[in-house]
């Protein structure tokens, strides 16, 4: 397979681009490669500009859920884009979305849109400090919430302990109201409401962990959660930027029956444009300006681009509920060629699903968490992205990271993916 475009194009890039690329992990260093320049994509394939083609598993990072060029979003953004690209003022279509949203998610009353994952958590979280003036966040081990500075720590030497920045220019002043727990310790979480409850503004958490590979919560984890921020007056944060919409018509919020006072959302409900949006209980979302203390602003925010693609995904998700059980059956069947290819190859690998995501890590560990992630073999792992990539199946460039299925794969190209699996598993 022929990447020298790709690669030409990536030396260029570096001349203008810090590392060459706008999103760190895109660089494919992880893998031991350059990155491969996308100029197309249609249904459930992308094309490089060297002219391959690719079964994609990535999807743009999980909000391309029913498939590259859908109708029904294209139509809806270029007819916007007739009418005018931004106007920094309010358009009906943002009052449309916000009401798909509220109409799919119980917990959700009202709801402010921005333009990113990041800025909706970053936003949420100020938001419960506001709301319940307290300063300290609890987060989990793993969990990615964006680039802001409060969510760019590493947990303590202890699982009660204060943390510390895990990116420079992070002022220690942030990290010293950041606790960092392991995702699915529920003692170490009655520890920490034990010992500062009354301090604590928040905890927020991916509902299932995707930015360490896919790891579900075992059970009674976030029930716990929600049961401790009950009582001790804190908020329960639930970050949905992405299984928002993707686990289940109302989210993981739906999947697992959980109740939440903030959730945060981002990638489908932009249906591939930049989008995100914070919403919760009224009581709560009331105290952002202009209507509370709390300050938040965004031009771009409820564009009517954005909008206009968010709103037509989420009204043919609507009317299309059976997509949900489609897709269970794709993962499945993924899931159970894999392990029995692996098997049969004698290659130890620990698969863990949650519908439409998956992550295969190269470890006998059941992985339950961060630390049990960071068991998994990385170097297997890069020849197996590579080796899959050759024949042409595009994933995700790190072993922590998910593998995204859409409504577009069809029966031959998972069929595709599984022989070249087993091909892939007969010489790693």
């Amino acid at each position: 397979m022929n990447t020298e475009k790709s690669k030409k194009a990536f030396d260029e890039a570096k001349k203008y681009i810090p590392g060459g690329v706008n999103s760190p992990v895109r660089a494919f260093k992880n893998v031991g490669t350059y990155p491969l320049f996308i100029e197309k994509a249609n249904g459930s394939k992308i094309y490089d500009i060297d002219g391959n083609e690719y079964i994609d598993f990535v999807g743009s990072w999980g909000p391309m859920f029913l498939g590259h060029g859908k109708t029904c979003i294209t139509d809806a953004v270029t007819s916007a884009a007739r009418n005018g690209l931004s106007f920094g003022a309010p358009c009906i279509a943002e009052t449309e979305t916000a009401r798909l949203i509220t109409e799919a998610v119980p917990c959700v009353d009202t709801v402010r849109m921005v333009n990113s994952g990041t800025e909706a958590t970053m936003s949420a979280l100020r938001l419960a400090r506001g709301f319940t003036k307290r300063d300290i966040i609890v987060k989990f081990e793993g969990c990615y919430h964006g680039h802001s500075d409060s969510l760019l720590i590493k947990a303590g030497s202890g699982a009660a302990t204060f943390s510390a920045a895990s990116s420079a220019g992070v002022p220690a002043d942030f990290a010293k109201h950041t606790l960092v727990l392991p995702y699915n310790d529920i003692d170490a979480l009655k520890e920490a409401f034990k010992n500062m409850g009354d301090k604590i503004a928040c905890v927020i958490t991916e509902p299932v962990a995707g930015n360490m590979g896919v790891v579900p919560p075992k059970e009674g984890f976030l029930q716990t959660i929600r049961a401790l921020t009950r009582e001790y007056g804190s908020l329960f944060i639930v970050d949905e930027v992405m299984t928002g919409f993707r686990l289940s018509p109302s989210g993981a919020l739906g999947l697992y029956g959980i109740d939440a006072d903030l959730v945060t959302f981002g990638k489908i409900i932009g249906g591939g444009m930049p989008v995100g949006a914070y919403g919760g209980k009224r009581e709560i979302m009331e105290f952002v300006s202009p209507s509370g203390p709390v300050y938040q602003a965004g031009t771009l925010s409820g564009n009517p681009l954005a909008m206009a693609a968010g709103a037509a995904q989420l009204k043919y998700l609507k009317t299309h509920k059976n997509i949900y059980g489609e897709i269970e059956k794709k993962g499945a069947y993924l899931e159970k060629e894999f392990n029995l290819s692996a098997e049969k190859h004698g290659i130890p690998v620990c698969i863990n699903r949650v519908g439409s995501m998956m992550s295969i890590f190269f470890t006998e560990t059941p992985v339950t968490d961060y630390k049990t992630a960071c068991m998994s073999d990385t170097e297997r792992f890069k020849k197996y992205f590579n080796e899959m990539l050759a024949l042409g199946i595009y994933l995700a460039p790190s072993q922590f990271e998910a593998l995204f299925l859409s409504d577009a794969h069809s029966s031959e190209d998972l069929e595709k993916t599984v022989q070249a699996f087993d091909a892939v598993m007969n010489i790693l």
